[in-house]
């Protein structure tokens, strides 16, 4: 019997139904010498840091730098993991198929759960792009031992424990550090991100606008323009001088020009896409792509590669004759895609890029939600373009002379529109047509000879420099994607980055949840919160190019190219030199101390804050505190509120007109004021208006 392990529930059925296991079981499914159980995503995670050591429940013990790893069953899953446990241990069970997620994060997810359930059984590997029949069918006639997929597993345990040990001790010591009041959240991925964000923010309102002038002839068919000036009076100048004058056409450059189509659509480049025409975060053109997958319309969905290999140059070509059958848009579309533009073995890596399915030739488009359906369009026309002819134009620019200054007037005709076409048919039939730019693509001059004289009439055209724009998802995952890439080749720098396609829209989600940024339309902003957690950061904490740097190298170990213990043993060190030698800035101390600061020690000066029990003082050598229950209030029926508590550290005293006789059982009126003298307890006594003295 072989024992499936999905990721969760419909990748599940979907195996289950290929291969035959259709009895349905509490947790799994049988049958055809198959049973096929799944997960919930993780079912094991690690350990908090007090279960290394109970002195770690104090966040000020800092850093934790486990020697061993300890890993937890999830409670909220436990029920299937005891599931998966006694399949993995049962008697019939003789080999163990790991189903997860073909990626880096799968392969963790099957390995803690294996690990954790005491198996020792063989294990294969299912490895899909696709869960359609045919390749859920094929993926099983090939699959391969799971020590194959070693590196893979140690570059994913890596960037956990990294994660972990930057994250956990980062978030401990800076909360504590700047005496916060909530969990000041640090992260290897989403710290630097945020600086991105901070970053161009500062850019921006440090911008100061400048003003500079060009100066515009008309030349009857066609207009040409002056370089820029700062100085007005020169450019008024010049609009004197060559204003009702002649201009003369001097040189003409004509070139014809070629635009390659665009790569096919990788993640990350879906997720730019779909912000910038339909305003969707890249979570939800994520989420979008996982039901779509999982609905076996288009290909795995967290790739990092925009080409596909060599062997799959007939299903492309099929899957582009059901695009042009079923999309509107595509109908029109007659060219012989160029299937060997999006081939290359070399380029692709755990998955190819992402492209519609054959089942989109029999799915009821109807009944796909709309967010679905502009993500299925986006796929299906960008393998359309990407196997398109080439765009060619022909590109004029003419320099004029006009009282010996030079203006220039360009002009570009289209020669062969080419995968513009369809693009543009796209953007017809599926963007609304107020939202369609003006066409760019032609702006032709007239028939133009050198040596040729133009009347003109001169005016001048003011302009103002333009400041950095706001982060867009769109751009701000380009910006991620990118980083630290300026330091090294082409080739070399699509390893690099913050994050990967498939955690980049949870960062972002995770950064505007913690509060450190927030959406204005399709903005991206930073906080002040934000703003100050950079301006406390140490500067590696930042860095994108380090942290892109480590990226690469979980990249290069899952290749066997690196080394796991170097790579942890760099991280502990990285973190261990940030808490022995960083301190608080001065200035900042109290920036994130949410706290209400009731009054002022009276022995020491320092801010008194509200505890659950009592009213203490922030400095921890000092002793004082006000229990909210305690003897004497509570003999006369009293207790030390909030407001009681500031009035007794601001006067010395509280006035009270209901107090309890513990002797005649009736109330009285007094002052009790606050007697200290320095002891472990704080004395009162009471003072009894003189009227009232008995």
């Amino acid at each position: 019997m072989q024992l499936v392990i999905a990721e969760k529930p419909s990748c599940a059925l979907a195996y289950a139904r290929v291969l035959g296991a259709n009895e349905k079981k509490k947790g799994y499914y049988q049958g055809n010498g198959y049973i096929v159980s799944w997960c919930y995503g993780h079912l094991v995670g690690l350990a908090e840091p007090e279960s290394y050591d109970n002195k770690f429940k104090q966040w000020k013990n800092v850093p934790v730098i486990p020697s061993r790893w300890i890993y937890e069953i999830k409670e909220n899953t436990r029920s299937q993991f005891e599931i998966i446990k006694n399949l993995m241990n049962h008697i019939t069970v003789d080999t163990v198929i790991n189903a997860a997620d073909a990626g880096r994060e799968g392969e963790l997810i099957f390995r803690h759960v294996y690990e954790m359930s005491g198996c020792r059984k063989p294990v294969k590997r299912l490895w899909l792009s696709s869960l359609e029949d045919s390749a859920i069918r094929e993926g099983f006639e090939n699959l391969k031992d799971s020590s194959y997929y070693e590196n893979l597993y140690k570059s994913a345990l890596c960037r956990e424990r990294a994660d972990w040990i930057v994250g956990m001790n980062m978030t401990r010591f800076f909360t504590v550090l700047y005496n916060s009041t909530k969990p000041l959240t640090i992260g290897r991925v989403q710290t630097p991100t945020l600086a991105l964000i901070v970053e161009r923010d500062r850019l921006i309102s440090s911008f100061t606008r400048e003003k500079y002038y060009t100066v515009v002839l008309n030349c009857g068919a066609f207009s040409c323009e002056s370089e820029r000036f700062s100085d007005l009076g020169e450019a008024e100048s010049i609009v004197k001088r060559c204003n009702l004058s002649h201009a003369v056409v001097g040189n003409i450059i004509k070139e014809e020009k070629k635009v390659s189509p665009p790569k096919l659509y990788d993640l990350t480049a879906l997720q730019r896409e779909a912000n910038r025409l339909y305003g969707y975060t890249a979570q939800q053109t994520l989420e979008a792509l996982q039901r779509l997958y999982d609905n076996k319309l288009v290909t795995y969905p967290r790739t990092d590669s925009r080409f596909l290999t060599e062997d799959m140059a007939d299903t492309a070509r099929s899957i582009i004759d059901v695009i042009k059958e079923r999309f509107d848009f595509a109908k029109t579309t007659e060219n012989e895609p160029n299937i060997s533009a999006v081939m290359d073995n070399s380029k692709v890596t755990d998955h190819h890029a992402l492209i519609p399915t054959a089942n989109i030739k029999t799915a009821d488009f109807e009944k796909i939600i709309t967010t679905d359906k502009n993500i299925l369009y986006l796929i299906a026309e960008r393998l359309l373009t990407a196997t398109a002819e080439k765009y060619v134009y022909e590109d004029t620019k003419v320099i004029l002379d006009c009282q010996g200054i030079k203006f220039t007037a360009k002009g570009k005709i289209p020669l062969n529109m080419g995968f513009k076409e369809i693009a543009k048919a796209f953007a017809d039939y599926v963007i609304k047509p107020e939202d369609v730019k003006a066409d760019s693509h032609r702006n032709s001059l007239p028939e133009i000879s050198e040596g040729r004289s133009f009347a003109v009439t001169a005016e001048l055209s003011e302009h103002y420099t333009s400041p950095p724009k706001p982060f867009t998802e769109d751009t701000l995952l380009a910006a991620m994607e990118n980083a630290g890439n300026s330091d090294y080749n082409t080739d070399e720098a699509e390893r690099k980055g913050l994050g990967t396609p498939a955690t980049r829209a949870s960062i972002i989600e995770t950064i505007i949840t913690r509060g450190y940024a927030e959406r204005k339309g399709k903005s991206l902003t930073s906080t002040e919160k934000g703003k100050n957690i950079i301006k406390i950061m140490p500067e590696k904490l930042c860095s994108s190019k380090m942290t892109a740097e480590w990226e690469n190298r979980l990249v290069l170990i899952s290749k066997g190219q690196a080394d796991s213990e170097t790579f942890m043993k760099d991280i502990s060190d990285f973190i261990k030199l940030i808490t022995e030698t960083t301190t608080a800035e001065s200035s900042m101390k109290d920036f994130f101390n949410e706290r209400e600061i009731i009054g002022v020690c009276p022995r020491c000066g320092s801010k008194i804050y509200e505890g659950k029990l009592n009213f203490y003082c922030e400095n921890k050598d000092c002793s004082f505190i006000l229990w909210k229950e305690n003897k004497f209030f509570s003999s006369k029926k009293k207790s030390i509120t909030k407001p009681v508590a500031a009035a007794l550290l601001e006067k010395g005293r509280v006035h009270f007109k209901d107090l309890y006789s513990e002797k005649t059982g009736k109330t009285y009126e007094a002052d009790i004021i606050l007697d200290d003298t320095g002891e472990k307890y704080v004395n009162f006594k009471m003072e009894f208006p003189q009227k009232s003295r008995r």
